[in-house]
């Protein structure tokens, strides 16, 4: 249905009755109202629609059109409608009216009212008064009243070469000076060698027996031979460079070849990395045995290609480390094959279906994440309608309320904390289940009404926090690897991006250096000896 002018009911011909005309004036007089505020709606609609035109259950969005695509309805055929046929007229136009509005809400969505990445937003909202209150552009750098922060300058040991200078004589009378106590001014400088690297040739020895007429060699190091052309060092640095900074073999090979002047082939490469892979395997392969004892693990999945097929990438954030494991399933069987059927923890995790399927299925306590909470509601107030908007904002100023008691610890005593939080949890739970009849507020509802205690997990158990920040922010290495590499080839590949991402991040969360494992990793395992541990002593 295609409807070309503001909608009127236009009621009485030339060849009506006065009668007739007032009786079909009164039976279209109920319509003028609603019909009015349609044609409000839709200019709305039209004034905020999204750039994407498209249809949408049935309806045609264009630049000046809203309509069925059967058929057009002309003015004059709006006038000889019955009642019968204006009530459905109506409804059929309430109906997309609806559907028209939760489209302009879906095209609206962004990170602050959705699990969208904040990269997704094209155009962000502008925001409101500048930060400081002042008013003024916030300008670029350090800013007024900011502390300086310098770097610790370098230890006597560590330095290589020392030059001192001198003044001969005294610039304004040129009389002899006398030393002054102190070092004066000190400044230090850091560069580059021509060869930062050694060559070492190893030569095993070929001898002659004349009485057993027969050469024999001397043997070489084991870790020489395992090694091949690079050492530990070297191979721990191509390593870092590929797993930690997300470089192509081309450009790993470009590096070495400009900066350090040693020139090797990427399939060269490629078996250096391989050969740090292996290494990591069992340090991996420890952390993977420790995650079912934790008490609590964060977890977060996101997308990963493998030769062009989806996969899944999934971040298991511990307290003390972090594991990644690349699996073709985003459902509830990773986490019992990883963790078992029941977990003795908290599972920190957003609101998607294979943390509920795990959770029925092994009675495991969770802790969802109430960011994504926030975001969710916060969307109920952009809707239209306006039941569904107050519901929103009532749920988000008691969540507000909550955290400001948590923000309000410290100037409590315990017994008035606990008292003040338990009353903030109730105040969230009632004003959640206290939904209108409408369908995005009567979900919000019923996942209170099914999962209110998972919310506030964080509440009873210590260390449990309320949000999936921890997971959500380690998973972030492995999006910017992904962007980057394009993903896997092969299950090498996969295994490689497992292990060096897991080294990375728990090497980041214990404050040690990931390099300095890599070498020590490499180097247990061209010698033969057991890799040291990702795990705290």
């Amino acid at each position: 249905m295609m409807i070309r002018s503001p909608l009127k009911c236009h009621t009485g011909t030339d060849n009506l009755t006065r009668q007739d005309d007032r009786v079909r004036r009164q039976e279209h007089e109920p319509f003028r109202d609603l019909l009015s505020k349609l044609r409000r709606a839709y200019e709305y609609l039209f004034r905020n629609r999204s750039r994407d035109w498209r249809c949408y259950r049935g309806i045609v969005v264009r630049k000046s059109r809203i309509g069925p695509i059967e058929k057009d309805v002309t003015r004059d055929e709006l006038k000889r409608l019955s009642k019968n046929e204006l009530i459905r007229l109506v409804l059929d136009l309430a109906g997309r009216v609806e559907a028209l509005e939760k489209m302009v809400a879906r095209s609206r969505k962004d990170s602050s009212t959705s699990s969208k990445p904040p990269s997704s937003d094209i155009v962000k909202p502008p925001s409101g008064k500048p930060k400081g209150g002042s008013g003024r552009k916030r300008t670029i750098g350090g800013q007024p009243g900011h502390h300086k922060h310098e770097r610790e300058p370098f230890d006597s040991d560590e330095i290589d070469e020392v030059f001192e200078y001198v003044v001969d004589g005294c610039s304004d009378c040129g009389g002899a000076l006398k030393g002054a106590p102190g070092k004066g001014r000190v400044f230090q400088q850091v560069e580059l060698i021509q060869r930062p690297f050694r060559v070492s040739e190893h030569r095993a020895l070929c001898y002659w027996c004349p009485r057993c007429r027969v050469h024999m060699e001397a043997e070489l190091p084991p870790e020489v031979e395992r090694g091949g052309l690079f050492g530990p060092r070297l191979s721990a640095f191509v390593a870092y460079l590929k797993g930690g900074c997300h470089s192509s073999y081309t450009t790993v090979q470009s590096l070495l070849g400009d900066v350090l002047g040693v020139r090797v082939s990427t399939g060269y490469l490629a078996k250096v990395v391989h050969r740090a892979s292996e290494a990591l395997a069992l340090p991996y392969g420890e952390l993977r045995s420790a995650l079912p004892a934790e008490p609590w693990l964060n977890v977060d999945e996101t997308g990963h290609k493998d030769s062009g097929k989806k996969q899944w990438t999934w971040c298991f954030r511990a307290p003390e480390y972090t594991w990644f494991r690349i699996d073709p399933s985003r459902g509830s069987n990773v986490l019992r094959e990883v963790l078992g059927a029941t977990f003795g923890g908290v599972l920190g995790a957003d609101y998607f279906s294979a943390y509920h399927k795990y959770m029925g299925d092994g009675d495991v306590r969770v802790q969802f994440c109430f960011a994504h909470l926030i975001r969710d509601v916060r969307f109920l107030t952009t809707l239209i309608d306006k039941a569904t908007k107050d519901y929103g904002q009532r749920v988000l100023k008691a969540i507000k309320a909550l955290f400001k008691v948590i923000h309000r610890r410290g100037t409590m005593s315990p017994a008035r904390f606990q008292l003040a939080l338990e009353k903030a949890k109730k105040n969230v739970i009632l004003k959640a289940r206290s939904a209108p009849a409408r369908g995005e507020a009567q979900n919000m509802a019923k996942r209170f009404e099914k999962n209110a205690a998972a919310y506030f997990e964080f509440i009873t158990t210590p260390g449990v926090e309320p949000t999936n920040n921890l997971a959500e922010q380690a998973i972030r290495f492995v999006v910017i690897d992904r962007k980057v590499t394009q993903g896997t080839r092969g299950k090498r590949g996969r295994a490689w991006c497992e292990r060096i991402w897991t080294t990375m991040a728990t090497c980041a969360q214990q404050n040690r250096s990931a390099f300095d494992f890599l070498t020590q990793a490499v180097q247990a395992s061209f010698k033969g000896r057991p890799p040291p541990s990702l795990l705290r002593a």
